[in-house]
């Protein structure tokens, strides 16, 4: 999913990003506000993994949105 509509929609996504990385603080989601680098750079340093590998698992997930985006989308098409 592109990242300007997660950040649009982020109170839609953000209960499921709160699952995701769940050792981010409340601090960390209020500046975060669906902005991809915030993301990445809390990732990494609550997680303690490198730039690339936190982008890839922010990247990861905005994908499986996408996915999970479309499956709604053809269950409520009725197919």
């Amino acid at each position: 999913m592109n990242w300007d509509r997660i950040e649009g929609n982020w109170k839609q996504f953000a209960g499921q990003a709160r699952q995701k990385w769940g050792k981010l603080t409340d601090s960390d989601w209020h500046v975060v506000a669906g902005r991809k680098d915030e993301l990445v750079g809390r990732i990494q340093e609550r997680y303690g993994i490198a730039k690339d590998e936190a982008r890839m698992e922010a990247d990861e997930w905005a994908k499986s949105l996408k996915e999970e985006e479309k499956m709604e989308h053809t269950r409520r098409a009725g197919h």
